[in-house]
């Protein structure tokens, strides 16, 4: 059965309108402030720029001022007409050291959710000033239309002329109905230019959100193509030869084993040998797909036993208060332990440095592995560092490798802890 999407929120019943009234009168002096502020700082890191860091400052808190009243006019926006937007939330970059700050800096600055809300704090303090000077000209026309009882000599006075109390009771009445009207009229205007500028904010949300879906599932499909591929090559070249030739091994001591019972129990004990070497690797593979430590004793318990298979010495720095979720775990320990055997295997690294964070504040895992080879490593299609960053990107994660030649050799991962 097919849904049926709920109607979108009535911004023009009555209740609204007398609300989006009070908001614009209230926006007439607040908007002001904000954008004065605004203007101040704009100029001042324009007119210290020379001086970089003074400038820069204020630039800064110029870009952090837009995001912040932007972000205090989705939510008024949203508390007013109940759209059911999202909030909006801080660009980052998924760089790291001083050129990421400044990345995360200029994406913040190019957000075009917090223009469009500056853009309707613009207006809407325009219209705010207006609505201001209307809700004065209901008052001043409702005194007037009370003139005869407190008016000096049959004369009345407002809005710059003259009137005989006689016709002031009329005149008030219809000065007030007209600034009532443009009152609506600018209440109106206001729940249109919420639906034109902030509503928007929404929809575009849910298409990067569908984007990004679409980009994770691409990253899941292609990361579990590159795991078959590596089952299927260890499966091939490592476990398949062993038992090939532990079969082998038998059959020749089924042929000996009347005629040279020594030679046959030698190659009984070597099929043995072998046995055990292949349940070794299959173990191995199994713990690459996943380690059962990893649910009974968690990241740390899996790590250290990672590191103390580690052909070269690991140190382990894991600090996580609470579990992460299982997903988030499995991908950093999967890196984890792929990072060390690449570097075991190709840096020729005398040791390295895995460093787990968990961050509460952001809901993110974080990790570093490290080590002091001879740098050089790239992502190859199909290869370890490739099936890292497919099965990190796959839960919604970054991946970042840095290893220039010469090394160090450095991969961080993030991951969301709610994945």
């Amino acid at each position: 059965m097919t849904s049926i999407p709920a109607p979108p929120p009535r911004v023009h019943t009555p209740l609204r309108l007398l609300g989006a009234i009070a908001h614009l009168v209230f926006l007439g002096f607040y908007g002001t402030a904000v954008f004065t502020v605004l203007s101040v700082l704009l100029a001042t890191g324009l007119g210290l720029a020379v001086v970089l860091g003074i400038g820069a400052l204020f630039l800064l808190g110029f870009v952090y001022l837009l995001f912040g009243a932007a972000y205090l006019e989705t939510a008024r926006v949203e508390g007013l007409y109940q759209f059911g937007l999202p909030m909006l939330r801080a660009r980052r970059s998924p760089k790291r050291g001083f050129g990421g700050f400044l990345h995360t800096v200029w994406l913040q600055f190019i957000d075009g959710g917090m223009w469009r809300a500056v853009a309707h704090l613009a207006i809407a303090t325009a219209l705010g000033w207006i609505a201001f000077f209307l809700a004065g000209g209901v008052v001043r026309s409702i005194a007037v239309a009370f003139a005869p009882l407190y008016a000096p000599g049959g004369v009345a006075s407002a809005f710059g002329f003259t009137y005989d109390v006689a016709v002031a009771p009329a005149v008030g009445i219809v000065i007030a109905l007209l600034a009532l009207a443009g009152l609506v009229g600018l209440a109106l205007l206001h729940g249109v230019l919420a639906r034109v500028l902030i509503a928007p904010i929404r929809e575009a949300q849910l298409a990067a959100a569908a984007r990004d879906a679409t980009t994770q599932r691409a990253d899941a499909i292609r990361a579990s193509d590159v795991e078959r591929t590596r089952i299927e090559r260890d499966l091939h070249d490592g476990v398949q030869p062993r038992l090939v030739s532990v079969g082998m091994t038998l059959g020749l001591a089924q042929q000996k084993i009347d005629t040279d019972p020594q030679s046959a129990k030698q190659l009984v004990s070597e099929a043995h040998t072998s046995t055990k070497a292949a349940i070794t690797e299959l173990r191995q593979l199994a713990r690459g797909i996943h380690a059962s430590v990893l649910d009974d004793r968690g990241l740390d318990a899996a790590l250290s036993a990672v590191a103390s298979r580690s052909h070269i010495p690991v140190s382990l720095d894991v600090r996580m208060p609470v579990r992460a979720g299982r997903d988030a775990e499995a991908a950093v320990y999967f890196a984890i332990a792929e990072s060390l055997t690449n570097a075991a295997k190709h840096s020729r690294a005398t040791e390295a440095r895995v460093t787990v964070r968990a961050r509460p504040d952001g809901g993110e895992l974080w990790a570093r592995v490290e080590d002091n080879g001879v740098g050089g490593a790239r992502v190859l299609a199909g290869g370890g560092l490739d099936g890292i960053q497919n099965r990190i990107a796959a839960i919604g994660g970054t991946a970042r490798l840095d290893s220039p030649a010469g090394g160090p050799t450095s991969l961080e991962v993030s991951v969301p802890c709610a994945s």
